[in-house]
């Protein structure tokens, strides 16, 4: 086995033991596939949450009717959306251009929208109030892409996901099923609702690094990559490194990164493509650090530009919580809990491998198979796919995790300590809705 072909192990070991909830991965060396891998239940070809992968997509929309003379970098945004403009707006306001919009230098401290209670996410980046000066420091601010993904709708007479269907997608042969999540006005969710798989999203990743290819505009797949804003407040170590025009910069290139470890690593030096699906959110900024780190640690320096022979073609798994059924014993039956809690939890029981319990989405049930993964349907929300990771990890320590896999990968971890003829149930969430419920501590008193 080839050095590279070595690392390539070493990495998915790696983050088996971190225990790093990857769903995949491709790994290209000058334009050729070297290895790739699925963990079960994600299969090749399947749609996948890109989450902020999304406003990469988005950018690239932007580039091209840049390019095609629809508008320039240095248009002032509000040129756009006149009728959206409240009597008088801020100066913060009109002085905001494409190129800050594209670099995340807008007048906010944040999205200017609230999920769930705004209708028309994009107006509402035209009504907040603006806080300083754009084009100066970087925040993180989902609604401007939501606002270019507007934009493009406005220039181009379709939504962003049609307009790169015709100009992106199908000139590529990315032609795995996609859709892209919408807000209640019906605008594709331009920051975080792109759904598409991993090959796709490797196929558009590899025409950046080879320079457009013709189908995005050379001078912006070459430019999007570069540093143009500073981001030294970042809590994660590889975000620290700067920001290009709706992606990141990395160690050796620049990055598209979307929620939960959805990353394209493009390091043009060695003409060489990472691409994950996952979902760490429950690590917090930590697990997509580690894929960072052990990409750059593990494969990077094995990568020379020689040809591999045959790809490395992984079916893997994630790795199972601790277990030993013997550490079950007495925990079995009823418990009922106070009537405030922070888990909103009424009552819980545990048969066997069956939990159920009520909490403020009803009752719930999770199915589980210590030491191993299962399947079924996320607790309280019906028609929810979900991974069940559990184990056993010590005498009346049971451990949980809940990935929900559909539209939004999201998940939940319990930890469930019986004693003293009491369970008590500790909890963390990630991201997303249906995670609301989890995240707290309380005691249930055996019935």
């Amino acid at each position: 086995m080839t050095a590279l072909k070595e690392g390539v192990r070493r990495f998915a070991d790696r983050l088996y033991r971190q225990d790093v909830n990857l769903h995949g991965f491709i790994l290209s060396v000058d334009g050729r596939e070297v290895a790739r891998g699925y963990y079960s239940p994600f299969e090749e070809g399947q749609p996948h949450r890109m989450y902020s992968v999304s406003k990469t997509m988005t950018g690239i929309a932007i580039g091209m009717l840049i390019d095609d003379g629809r508008l320039g970098l240095d248009d002032a945004v509000v040129d756009y959306f006149a009728d959206w403009l409240p009597p008088s707006p801020s100066p913060y306001l009109k002085a905001l251009t494409i190129r800050d919009m594209l670099r995340m230098a807008t007048c906010y401290p944040g999205a200017t929208y609230v999920e769930g209670v705004d209708e028309n996410w994009a107006r509402t980046f035209f009504t907040a109030s603006p806080t300083h000066m754009p084009g100066t420091v970087f925040h993180y601010d989902t609604s401007c892409s939501q606002v270019l993904a507007a934009l493009v709708a406005r220039l181009s007479g379709e939504q962003v996901l049609d307009f790169l269907q015709k100009r992106l997608f199908a000139p590529l042969g990315a032609t795995d099923d996609k859709y892209w999540l919408r807000d209640p006005s019906g605008c594709c969710t331009g920051g975080t609702g792109l759904c598409m798989s991993l090959r796709d999203f490797n196929r558009v990743a590899q025409c950046l690094l080879d320079g457009g290819r013709g189908i995005v505009p050379g001078w912006y797949a070459a430019q999007m990559g570069e540093k143009h804003i500073d981001t030294p407040q970042r809590e994660n170590p590889e975000e620290r490194l700067g920001y290009g025009w709706q992606c990141w910069r990395t160690r050796a290139g620049w990055s598209m990164y979307g929620m939960g470890g959805q990353l394209a690593v493009v390091c043009p030096e060695k003409r060489a493509l990472l691409t994950t699906i996952a979902d760490v959110g429950l690590d917090g900024s930590q697990g997509v650090q580690r894929i960072y780190d052990a990409f750059f640690e593990e494969i990077y320096p094995m990568i020379d530009g020689g040809a591999e022979d045959e790809p490395v073609s992984l079916r893997l798994e994630n790795p199972p919580l601790f277990n030993d059924d013997a550490f079950r014993a007495g925990c079995e039956g009823m418990f009922r809990f106070e009537d405030e809690n922070p888990l909103g939890m009424k009552w819980l029981r545990l048969d066997g491998n069956r939990l159920r319990y009520e909490n403020r989405r009803g009752e719930c049930r999770i199915d589980f198979t210590p030491g191993r993964d299962a399947t079924g349907e996320y607790p309280g929300w019906p028609g929810v796919p979900a991974v069940i990771k559990s184990g056993w990890a010590a005498p009346g320590l049971l451990r949980l995790r809940c990935h929900a896999i559909g539209d939004s990968p999201c998940g939940f971890e319990m930890l469930l300590c019986f004693k003293n003829n009491a369970v008590t149930l500790q909890a963390k969430r990630s991201y997303e809705p249906p995670t609301a419920d989890y995240e707290g501590v309380a005691t249930g008193k055996r019935d």
